[in-house]
């Protein structure tokens, strides 16, 4: 056979003439500005010439921290197509894990969107090997004067140069992208994907095994550019010709139901947050999202309630997703079997978090080391290897990760005998309870099913008797009065009495990380504080 490179050149290449007429639409906050998969590729050409002139020759990283609009996805097309290496920075980070990774990562040039501009400029001065600041959009650039970086206007920069660029060849396996993890504990660990991951894990995506895309499909992508390259909807999209809708900065229930009226895409990703927010949205003012056929949600559990929220009033299929910023991230996709004939049987599919692919191997390591069978009973910690998994962290030896080729993901559950899996906690969040091992997981989607339960959070906390117990904290609907009596019984309708929280309390959000993922160890801390006004049932 011909060795010929996976490289994102050819994906660009291919996207922007074959699907040259599918677009991307950016939106303003009062309409869409749009461009044609041809002109998005012209000016990637653009880019890739002015970041040359910029000093990015070879393998040198630039860093995004922008939203998701046209700019961005020029980014993500030229950086690695002309050999260097695109790092998107999440703009949610603290400061100095901003500056940590800009600093690990060795960034040379940073594209900001204007609107991000104050952000940037509190760590710019601590971005040690930053040279270049390419601002796209409007915003007050004073800021971002400092001696040792110079600052330039994104169209001003790319106007005068070619359309066309002569793409390099590269060897698949050289880097093309560097996400980092969100740094839950420790500093952000960096993944380098290559060409060659990226091209299959693409492929993956538009699999009906994936998210199924083709050229008549419109992809709302509100999951961010900066969180695990938006689950690889980007290129997928220049793979398969499906249009995109990009919401740039308007991520909040009203603007998304106005852009979905507007533009009318099928398909839509983001993590649950979002959707439950939309979901609240629609019930309270209405909206049109007749088109959506279906939407992923991945980056935490799909609570099984909000699913059938969706499709009862709505007519919208929710897709449950799972993965990991080290595997690309897709890992697996809830899709029903044929051998699931009715809604019952289909339901308990769904709700699981999805069969892995071909591509993606996994088997369950018990406490002792010992592989559990995939019997859909035994638990244990998944572990994944697989040609977008990540072998190594950049810079960073982390041999507690990884078990002689397998990644351990640090997730607990159960597989079955047909791969489908089903997660039951993180192993650092299962509550082991008296020698017993609790689903806070569980707990929490029973807890959210509830009428007068907007979100609910659940943690273990030291207990003198049992080692741990839970700890329930819960966001109540707008009037709605507190009941943890009522919220017990609720559950012990639907869990062994064992597992019953005794401890309760009300909070007005449940803390988030930068990723919209719940974050337990603020729970924790402000439990182990005295933060929380806890009660504490008989």
């Amino acid at each position: 056979m011909q060795e010929v490179p996976l490289s994102i050149a050819r994906l660009l290449r291919f996207g922007s003439t074959v699907h040259g007429t599918s677009t991307v639409s950016t939106w303003t906050g009062e309409g869409v500005r749009r461009a044609t998969y041809a002109e998005v590729g012209s000016r990637a050409a653009q880019l890739a010439h002015a970041l040359r002139e910029l000093g990015v020759t070879s393998d040198q990283r630039v860093a995004t921290f922008m939203f998701n609009n046209q700019e961005h996805l020029e980014a993500y097309l030229a950086v690695p197509s002309m050999g260097a290496v695109l790092h998107t920075l999440n703009i949610r980070l603290f400061p100095e894990q901003l500056v940590y990774i800009a600093n690990h990562a060795q960034d040379h040039v940073v594209i900001v969107d204007g609107a991000l501009i104050p952000l940037l400029a509190k760590v710019l001065p601590e971005m040690t090997t930053v040279r270049h600041v390419v601002v796209s959009g409007a915003g007050d650039r004073t800021p971002l004067a400092i001696p040792t970086v110079q600052v330039h206007e994104y169209d001003e920069l790319i106007a005068a140069q070619p359309t066309t660029f002569d793409w390099p060849e590269v060897d698949e396996h050289d880097g093309a992208a560097l996400c980092y993890t969100s740094g839950t504990t420790g500093n952000p660990k960096g993944v380098v994907y290559s060409h060659r991951s990226i091209w299959l894990h693409s492929t993956q995506v538009c699999m009906t095994e994936g998210f199924g895309l083709t050229d008549n499909e419109t992809v709302l992508a509100v999951v961010p550019q900066f969180h695990a390259m938006s689950w690889g909807l980007a290129y997928a999209a220049f793979m398969s010709g499906a249009s995109l809708v990009m919401p740039d900065r308007f991520l909040q229930a009203a603007p998304l139901a106005a852009m979905i009226a507007a533009e009318r895409p099928t398909f839509a990703g983001a993590v649950p947050t979002i959707w439950s927010d939309l979901l609240r949205h629609l019930d309270a003012d209405g909206g049109d999202v007749s088109s959506l056929r279906e939407v992923v949600i991945g980056g935490s559990a799909c609570p099984p309630s909000l699913m059938e929220a969706f499709w009862d009033r709505y007519g919208i299929r929710v897709v449950h997703a799972w993965g990991m910023t080290e595997c690309s991230p897709l890992g697996s996709i809830s899709r029903p079997p044929v051998t699931a004939v009715d809604e019952d049987a289909k339901r308990a599919y769904r709700i699981t978090q999805g069969r892995l692919p071909a591509a993606v191997e996994g088997r369950l390591v018990g406490p002792d080391g010992e592989v559990v069978p995939s019997d859909g009973g035994s638990v244990g910690e998944l572990e994944i290897r697989g040609p977008w998994v990540t072998a190594s962290y950049y810079l960073d030896d982390d041999p507690d990760k990884f078990d002689e080729g397998w990644f351990r993901t640090g997730d607990v559950g159960v597989l079955t005998g047909d791969g489908f899996l089903t997660l039951t906690d993180r192993a650092k969040d299962v509550i082991k309870s008296g020698g017993e091992w609790i689903s806070s997981v569980e707990l929490e989607n029973l807890l959210m099913a509830h009428p007068d339960v907007i979100e609910a959070s659940v943690v273990g906390v030291p207990d003198d008797k049992w080692g741990e117990r839970p700890l329930a904290s819960v966001v109540l609907v707008e009037g709605a009065a507190v009941d943890f009596e009522g919220l017990r019984s609720y559950l012990g309708e639907r869990v062994a009495r064992w597992q019953l929280p005794e401890r309760w309390a009300v909070i007005d959000e449940v803390p988030k990380t930068s990723v919209g993922k719940f974050d337990k160890k603020v729970l924790r801390r402000r439990y182990a504080d005295g933060e929380l006004d806890v009660t504490t049932l008989v």
